[in-house]
């Protein structure tokens, strides 16, 4: 189920018929994320919509995070911009339909950017605009969340970004099918570390990167 908000429940017929597309009206949706407020309110905690639409449920979970960005580091431009970043990087979402995904990416943009431009003004920089767009390519994917495949196939594979000091971001990919197995212990976990803020166990990294200014994730490739 994909999200909309102050638009109509489906965008067309087609659209119902072929994929199942239906929209959730806004209420809806800020009902749902209130279940989760606490969640919705903390920078770093990620959330995954498997079916994200053109990002309604996402944009919404943003501007709630950049609200508390604001409100702790507003006063302060360079604070604000490093943790709006990692605000964006804990956002991610799936969808079988290419044109929502790239609505949903440049959504989440433009809410950073709005955000952005009223707390920074003429502190802005293009680099970090590149960064927020690298990582939303990153974030929000072509495929399907019931096979686990992107569009041509391939595993998903989301990152993970963490800053670990002062500006440095570092990065690292898991495999999003291995992921979901990881709440329990078996013969094929053996190897994975139980991370107490999941509370699952996860599997090693598929790819890891050294540290990095977050301006300079894109160079990551």
């Amino acid at each position: 189920m994909s999200l909309g908000d102050n638009k109509g429940q489906i965008k067309s017929k087609k659209r119902v018929a072929d994929h199942g597309e239906v929209l959730t009206p806004e209420r809806e949706v800020n009902a749902m994320l209130d279940l989760v407020k606490h969640e919705t309110e903390r920078i770093e905690s990620r959330f995954l919509e498997p079916a994200c639409g053109d990002g309604n449920f996402l944009a919404e979970i943003l501007r709630r995070k950049l609200d508390v960005v604001t409100a702790r580091y507003g006063d302060d431009f360079h604070e604000w911009e490093k943790y709006a970043v990692l605000a964006v990087t804990s956002i991610y979402g799936v969808d079988i339909l290419e044109d929502n995904v790239k609505d949903c990416q440049m959504r989440l943009f433009d809410i950073f950017e709005a955000n952005y431009l009223g707390i920074c003004n003429e502190h802005t920089t293009d680099e970090c605009r590149q960064a927020v767009r690298y990582i939303l390519s990153r974030n929000i994917f072509c495929g399907d969340a019931l096979t686990m495949k992107t569009k041509d196939d391939n595993p998903i594979v989301f990152s993970e970004w963490s800053i670990i000091s002062g500006d440095l971001i570092k990065r690292r990919d898991f495999d999003l099918s291995q992921m979901l197995y990881g709440h329990e212990k078996n013969l094929f976990t053996r190897t994975w570390k139980y991370d107490d803020e999941v509370k699952a166990f996860i599997p090693p990294p598929v790819r890891e990167f050294s540290p990095i200014h977050y301006f300079k994730v894109h160079t990551y490739g």
